[in-house]
């Protein structure tokens, strides 16, 4: 199984000829979509599902979109082709087995509603949680994309969350809203505190899972 990760959350696998995307957001470059056979989305908000790029995919190539019932309230042309998810769900997109886990988005502020957010784990091997902490129970995480920096985060509970999954590696995932200052910071700290092999992926690195 082959990943690519592209900017901010999304990721891309490869595996037996089928192309599984995580997240194409508005951030994403376009090209992450290319050949896809599925999508998983993680929840609506815009850096991690943009509906005018996923359309636009869809007119040249059909796929499955797999997320959260509420998606269907955002992805206007390309809501027909979405498969609602439930937590706990285990499916197959894009010929690789998956398994949905949390349900929740991480809170933002108390005043701001809580959306429905699913991670997924993928082949049993990647873990990517969306905008979550949720720690996939009973599993041996191979490979963690750990969401580095948000406005609903905190230092402290991204590093116990990797901890607590305890992967072999961990990989930084949503960490478009950074600059260089902010990734000398987490990186060191991250590096130094998360008890794995942790690596911040430049967009367009592939690596084997």
């Amino acid at each position: 199984m082959q990943v690519t990760k592209y900017a901010h959350s999304c990721v891309r696998v490869e595996h037996d000829g089928g192309v599984l995307v995580v997240d194409p957001g508005v951030f994403t470059e376009p090209e992450a979509l290319d050949g896809a056979d599925a999508v998983l989305i993680t929840h609506q908000h815009p850096d991690h599902v943009n509906p005018e790029t996923l359309a636009r995919a869809l007119e040249r190539r059909p796929f499955t979109v797999n997320g959260p019932a509420s998606l269907a309230g955002v992805l206007g042309d390309a809501a027909e082709a979405l498969t609602v998810v439930a937590p706990g769900e285990s499916f197959t997109a894009a010929g690789v087995a998956v398994r949905a886990y949390g349900g929740k988005h991480a809170v933002i502020h108390p005043d701001i509603p809580v959306i429905e957010n699913l991670g997924y784990l993928i082949n049993d091997v990647v873990y990517h949680p969306g905008d979550s902490l949720d720690v996939p129970e009973e599993v041996q995480v191979d490979t963690l994309f750990a969401p580095i920096h948000a406005p609903w985060s905190k230092f402290a509970e991204v590093v116990d969350f990797i901890r607590a999954v305890a992967p072999r590696r961990a990989y930084a995932l949503h960490d478009g809203l950074l600059n260089s200052n902010g990734f000398a910071v987490l990186d060191r700290q991250y590096t130094a505190l998360s008890n794995t092999e942790y690596q911040r992926l430049e967009p367009g690195t592939r690596f084997d899972a």
